[in-house]
């Protein structure tokens, strides 16, 4: 059997298919509200994990940086203190007091050398012992979050799980329902869809009033509605509006206003047979 063109549907035709599209998306917006926070409590620890790993090299990189100083500024000290060597020996053959004072000096400078560089590598040494320590808790803090991780992406693959295969089905039927309808009126229907705060692009008239804002409808509105000759969209809140047969919903009748107009009638006869008797 050959596919109806969507220009062909009725007007009813296309409410019809609109309804039937929007049932089928609100069931998959059901199925992604089981899985609650979990998808960005997911992605959160991901980015945080990815954040320490960052971190925890940059860690690594700055006491690496440190030790090479450190190796550098004893490499300083021992070719300083053999410069000291060298000049004290040279001390003792010094032929004027120039010289004796050149030299002097020359120790001298080295010698401070030596205490600047020890200072260096003390400083070197303390700072790597914070980042050290720092790495320990990124390190500990990033195996919590790894654990974490794993327990999080297990509650949501098994909650996806239960629902992957009634979501596909789903998914189908929504891919069947959108071709059955105009690209124009779809891509209304997926706007107003967007903008809603329920996410409902299509509702029915419940109590003479608009199932998505719950404003009243005027009644030649409504009877518009029953027709099914146009499309009629909600003045207040912009979503398409459905008479709620088409829609297959039954609606309630009032019986209360029956029951209290009979227990009227009941107590005015009551005090009337009261009267007689007096």
């Amino acid at each position: 059997m050959a596919k109806k063109d969507p220009t062909d549907l009725s007007v009813e035709e296309k409410l019809k298919t609109l309804y039937q599209l929007q049932t089928a998306l609100s069931s998959i917006d059901e199925k992604r509200a089981l899985r609650g926070e979990l998808p960005l409590e997911v992605q959160d620890l991901e980015d945080e994990i990815e954040g320490l790993t960052i971190r925890i090299e940059k860690i690594k990189a700055d006491i690496d940086d440190f030790q090479s100083a450190v190796i550098k500024k004893k490499a300083e000290i021992e070719q300083a203190q053999t410069s000291v060597n060298r000049y004290k020996e040279q001390l003792n053959e010094v032929k004027n007091n120039r010289e004796y004072d050149t030299l002097s000096k020359e120790i001298e400078y080295q010698e401070l050398e030596i205490e600047l560089c020890t200072k260096k590598i003390k400083e070197a040494n303390a700072r790597i012992g914070e980042k050290k320590e720092e790495l320990v808790n990124n390190e500990s803090l990033l195996d919590e979050r790894k654990r974490d991780l794993e327990v999080k992406r297990g509650e949501l693959d098994e909650i996806m799980e239960e629902t992957r295969a009634e979501e596909e089905k789903l998914r189908e039927r929504v891919k069947e329902l959108e071709a059955k309808i105009v690209p124009g009126l779809l891509t209304s229907f997926k706007r107003i869809r967007k903008n809603a705060r329920n996410g409902l692009g299509i509702v029915y008239v419940q109590r003479d009033a608009c199932g998505g804002c719950f404003n009243k409808i005027p009644p030649q509105r409504q009877l518009d509605i029953k027709m099914h000759k146009k499309i009629i969209v909600c003045e207040y809140c912009g979503r398409i509006m459905i008479d709620p047969e088409l829609a297959g919903v039954k609606q309630e009748q009032p019986v209360e206003e029956k029951k209290k107009t009979t227990r009227k009638r009941a107590i005015k006869k009551t005090v009337k047979t009261d009267e007689e008797e007096g």
